[in-house]
């Protein structure tokens, strides 16, 4: 499924491949790569909130902000919210900023082996196979309770209303 309008690069259209998710849907399950090159799915995290950041790679200015800013958050919030943030970035360099960044609350994970994630949550953008800059919040049941998905994806999100989602959901 295609879908165009949703996302801008600097102001020019973009194409979204995967379905649009939206409040009340079911979560689409994943398995994703951790720094280490260990898989990682939903059904780890069974049980748990789930916040997840969506960025197109760490590499840049605002995705570099978003894992640390969500980073941040993720210390003041109860210890059955997760804190996710997926990109396409490789393993390695996912690990490397962490370390560098000092990230050790949020988990980074990758997206880049087969784009599984992002297909399922309607965020693989096929004119540069990024995902999209978005925020979900899934509750205890995988459900989705908070979309965001950014229109310009050089934009920041909004930080205070994922966090509120996923508080409200506590």
């Amino acid at each position: 499924m295609e879908r165009s309008g949703v996302i801008t690069f600097q102001g020019s259209p973009l194409t979204l491949l995967g379905p649009a998710l939206r409040p009340g849907d079911k979560a689409p399950d994943f398995t994703l790569l951790d720094g280490e090159m260990k898989p990682f799915g939903l059904k780890d995290l069974s049980g748990k909130i789930k916040l997840i950041s969506v960025t197109p790679s760490l590499d840049t200015p605002v995705c570099d902000l978003q894992l640390r800013r969500f980073n941040t958050e993720a210390a003041g919030l109860p210890g059955d919210v997760m804190v996710l943030n997926v990109s396409m970035d490789l393993p390695f360099a996912i690990a490397r900023f962490c370390t560098s960044a000092g990230i050790d609350k949020a988990k980074a994970l990758s997206d880049y082996r087969d784009a599984a994630f992002g297909l399922a949550y309607g965020l693989l953008i096929k004119e540069l196979r990024l995902l999209a800059r978005a925020i979900f919040v899934l509750d205890r049941s995988d459900v989705v309770r908070y979309v965001e998905i950014v229109p310009e994806i050089t934009d920041h999100p909004d930080y205070e209303k994922a966090v509120a989602a996923a508080k409200q959901i506590v």
